[in-house]
């Protein structure tokens, strides 16, 4: 199918299918009151309505047969492993082997790395949880 083609049955597909999109919108979901055969009527035409739409859906996009569609998955699973796998597997290396990881320097930080605007809620107030030193350092100045 030419490109030209492809355009003019994608306006087409798209114009004829504005008019049911809109319509589709509307349609009722319960027949309006009347008598038992006239609401068992529009209950059919309704019924007979979502049938043709779904039947135009499915005539515009054909679904795939169950084999095609393990196909495709087991397609998907190969790339999955074969393709990201390794990706991963040398991303992980190249971190552990090339990239630094960088550590908090030794020593007193400098003031403005610091500072706090309110003491920590534990018996001393201005070590970190984890920094062991200070801890050590505040509960000897405490005893």
């Amino acid at each position: 199918m030419s490109l030209l083609a492809a355009r003019t049955f994608a306006r087409s597909l798209a114009v004829r299918r504005a008019p049911m999109l809109a319509a589709r919108r509307n349609i009722q979901t319960v027949p309006k009151i009347g008598t038992e055969a006239e609401m068992q009527q529009q209950a059919i035409e309704q019924i007979r309505a979502r049938i043709a739409y779904q039947k135009e859906i499915m005539a515009a996009k054909p679904h795939k047969s169950f084999d095609e569609e393990w196909k495709e998955l087991w397609t998907w699973i190969k790339i999955s492993i074969f393709v990201c796998g390794p990706v991963v597997v040398f991303g992980v290396l190249k971190d552990f082997a090339i990239e630094e990881h960088h550590h908090r320097p030794d020593g007193p930080l400098p003031e403005y790395m610091g500072i706090r605007s309110k003491e920590f809620p534990w018996e001393c107030g201005q070590c970190d949880l984890m920094d062991l030193s200070c801890w050590k350092k505040c509960r000897a100045e405490k005893s």
